[in-house]
C-alpha cells in the first residue's frame, strides 16, 4: 500500500471515518484543478452571455451531444499534453454557448431573473459546501464511484427519453435526480483528488465543470417549473 497517505483502510467498516493527509502532489493537482476550473467557468459564462445577448439559437440536442462527446473524447486523448488545456476551454466554451439560449428562455419569464439568480446561487452554495466538507473531513468517498456511474447513465438515458417522447413529468424527475447525482459527483471527484486517485488536473477540471453545469441546469429546470405554478 502506498504509505504517503496516513489513513486506515484495513477494515471496510472504518472507511467512512478514515481520514487522509494530502501530500504535495495532491495539493498541486487540487490547486491546478481549481485554477483551471475558475478560468473555464469564467470563459463559459462569457460564451453563455454572448450567446444570450446575440440571441443565438440553441444548436439542438443532436449537435449538442455530438459536440460534447466529440470534444470530451479529444480532451481525454490529449489530457497529458498542452493542447489538452486548450481543448478543455473549447469544451467548456461550447457548453457555455449551448447554455445561453436556455438562460434567455428563463429570463423571458415574468420572474426569470430571480429564477436564474437563485439557480446560480444554489449551484455555488452546493459546490462550495460539498467541496469544503471533503477538504475539511478528508473522507474517502471512493465507494460512491460505481453507484454514481450507474445512476448517471440511467438518468442520462431517461433524460433523452423525456426529450424525444416529450414527457414533462419524467424530465422533472431526471432534473431532481441530476441534482443529487451531480452533488455526489462533486463529493466523489474532490475526494478522489485528495486521496490521489485523480492525478490529472485536466480531467478533474472537466469532471467538476460538467457537475456544476448539470447541477445549474437541473436547478434552473426545477425552479422554472415551480415558478410557472
Amino acid at each position: 500500500m502506498n504509505d504517503r497517505y496516513q489513513t486506515t483502510r484495513s477494515n471496510p467498516l472504518r472507511t467512512l471515518s478514515a481520514t487522509t493527509v494530502m501530500d504535495s502532489a495532491a495539493h498541486r493537482v487540487l490547486r491546478n484543478t481549481y485554477m483551471l476550473l475558475s478560468l473555464c467557468l469564467g470563459f463559459a459564462a462569457l460564451t453563455a452571455g454572448t450567446s444570450a445577448a446575440l440571441g443565438l439559437p440553441h444548436p439542438g440536442i443532436i449537435i449538442t451531444l455530438v459536440g460534447y462527446f466529440g470534444l470530451l473524447f479529444l480532451v481525454t486523448k490529449y489530457r497529458d499534453r498542452g493542447v489538452g488545456v486548450a481543448l478543455v476551454f473549447a469544451l467548456t466554451g461550447f457548453m457555455g454557448y449551448t447554455l445561453g439560449p436556455i438562460i434567455s428562455q428563463y429570463l423571458n419569464m415574468p420572474n426569470g431573473t430571480q429564477i436564474v439568480m437563485t439557480a446560480l446561487g444554489g449551484t455555488a452554495a452546493i459546490f462550495m459546501g460539498l467541496s469544503a466538507y471533503v477538504l475539511i473531513s478528508k473522507r474517502d468517498l471512493s465507494f460512491m464511484g460505481g453507484f454514481l456511474m450507474i445512476g448517471i447513465l440511467v438518468a442520462f438515458l431517461a433524460g433523452l427519453a423525456a426529450i424525444f417522447l416529450n414527457i414533462p413529468a419524467l424530465s422533472l424527475t431526471v432534473s431532481a435526480a441530476f441534482v443529487l447525482l451531480m452533488s455526489g459527483l462533486i463529493l466523489y471527484e474532490t475526494s478522489n483528488i485528495v486521496h490521489g486517485g485523480e492525478t490529472n488536473y485536466v480531467m478533474a477540471t472537466v469532471t467538476l465543470f460538467v457537475s456544476i453545469f448539470n447541477l445549474f441546469t437541473s436547478l434552473l429546470h426545477l425552479l422554472g417549473f415551480a415558478g410557472r405554478e
